[in-house]
């Protein structure tokens, strides 16, 4: 089976209830993923999922020179952050955006989804097909 990391975006800006309009539906959220969850182990595709804390708690790191430097804030200004994600194991591609569907519907947010590195697909990459 293939590994995908379905990537869960939300707001830049900190709000009360986060995306959410009120404490109620944060509270349903987190139902409906706690049971989206239960459905990814019981059925063999949970590896692992995590929410995270805003981006404005992000730290950025640059290691490329001689010394680190290092940025309080995140490194790319946008109106959306990753905000949480699930690591999921699926036969295929159809499988995984099935899933990320029903993932994006739990959770009340946009799921982006993409496949980690294969050997194959490293590779490919390397021999240029």
């Amino acid at each position: 089976m293939a590994r995908y990391l379905m990537s869960v975006f939300g707001p830049t800006e900190p709000a009360e209830f986060g995306p959410y309009d009120s404490k109620e539906e944060v509270l349903q959220s987190f139902a409906d993923t706690g049971a989206f969850n239960d459905k990814l182990q019981r059925e063999g595709y949970f590896v692992f999922a995590n929410g995270l804390e805003p981006a404005t708690t992000a730290t950025t790191v640059d290691g490329r020179g001689d010394k680190p430097v290092i940025t309080d804030g995140p490194y790319l200004e946008a109106k959306e952050h990753l905000g949480g994600f699930w690591v999921i194991e699926a036969p295929d591609l159809d499988v995984a955006l099935a899933l990320a569907a029903q993932g994006s519907k739990a959770c009340g947010n946009t799921v982006e989804v993409r496949p980690f590195h294969t050997e194959e697909s490293f590779d490919a990459m390397l021999n240029g097909d």
